[in-house]
């Protein structure tokens, strides 16, 4: 459960970084208000994950599942292209993230 928790929080850690881009440096309420929600939930996910997995990997877990989202978020948003150099590199990160819960 500690393990669905975390990648939950990450998937919000890309909800935040977006809402927050979104909010043209916090003058738009509405992106405002669900960066605040979603920030909160996703820390408190984080927080909750760290009683079972230790603070390095659920750190970088969540760090990698939010950042990989908000990349392709951005990608299908027409607001950044995805090459195949980029596409590699965040294949790679999946991998990463996918080989801590392995040898966890």
């Amino acid at each position: 459960m500690y393990w669905v928790v975390l990648v939950l929080s990450g998937v919000l850690e890309a909800v935040w970084a977006t809402a927050l881009a979104a909010s043209r440096g916090f003058r738009r309420p509405w992106p405002v208000v669900v960066f605040a929600v979603s920030m909160t939930l996703s820390v408190a996910g984080l927080a909750w994950a760290m009683r079972e997995i230790p603070v390095g990997t659920a750190y970088a877990v969540w760090v990698g599942v939010g950042a990989v989202l908000t990349v392709l978020v951005a990608v299908a948003r027409g607001e950044e292209k995805l090459g195949v150099a980029k596409a590699l590199v965040l294949a790679a990160l999946i991998g990463c993230v996918a080989g801590l819960k392995v040898v966890s």
